[in-house]
């Protein structure tokens, strides 16, 4: 999809507008972390981490994992563009494309990325969903690269919920935010097999992870 010059101008302002609400808004999270040493053993091991997520998580982790030179696939259409302009103030890098449109040059991209030392990011229910169900973009990311997975999922203690097909959580002002980051998940090839079989995986740890984190929030209580 190629965007109107209009189209670009209007996704400029949107992020531009955005920046400034955005770090507002998450100076006022307190952040309370479970894994994050799974961040620091793989990037120690000379691996850098394929980040998992679900799409409804965008906003809070593009706070917690900002400046550290990651690597987003976003979409090629006018939400894509302005997420990425957006993400770009917080310190991210672009790779446009999803499972729809330009995800093998995506992926590509991505690949390339991880050669050069920069860890990447998925929202692997993303763009369209359905919520909840990985597609095997980057369990094959993983199999090909021979990077790990790093998967996580955050929770907040209160929040608004966008009324999307992924019910994107937006967590108020003043909001504690628990990050549950599970053990790096290597990917032993790319046989149809052997993604299904990751995709399966990642399934199961990212529930297991939402139930973490919702666990240290009522641990707060």
């Amino acid at each position: 999809m190629t965007l109107t010059r209009s189209q670009r101008a209007k996704a400029a302002v949107i992020a531009a507008v955005s920046t400034p609400i955005v770090e507002a808004l998450g100076g006022t999270y307190r952040w309370h972390a479970h894994g994050a040493e799974h961040w620091e053993a793989v990037m120690r091991a000379g691996d850098r981490p394929i980040l998992a997520l679900w799409h409804g998580r965008i906003l809070s982790a593009t706070l917690y994992f900002r400046d550290r030179g990651v690597v987003a696939i976003t979409s090629q259409n006018f939400d894509g563009e302005w997420i990425a302009r957006l993400m770009g103030r917080f310190g991210y890098a672009a790779a446009r494309g999803s499972t729809s449109r330009g995800g093998a040059r995506a992926l590509a991209q991505l690949k390339r990325d991880l050669s050069a030392g920069r860890p990447v990011a998925f929202t692997v229910d993303g763009p369209r969903g359905p919520a909840g169900v990985v597609q095997p973009g980057a369990v094959w990311l993983a199999g090909a690269s021979g990077h790990p997975i790093l998967p996580f999922h955050i929770e907040a203690s209160r929040a608004w919920r966008v009324k999307s097909w992924d019910r994107h959580q937006i967590p108020k002002p003043g909001s504690e935010l628990a990050i549950a980051i599970g053990e790096p998940i290597y990917i032993d090839g790319t046989t149809g097999p052997v993604i299904d079989a990751g995709c399966a995986e990642l399934t199961r740890t990212l529930k297991t992870l939402e139930g973490r984190a919702s666990h240290m929030l009522s641990n707060l209580q």
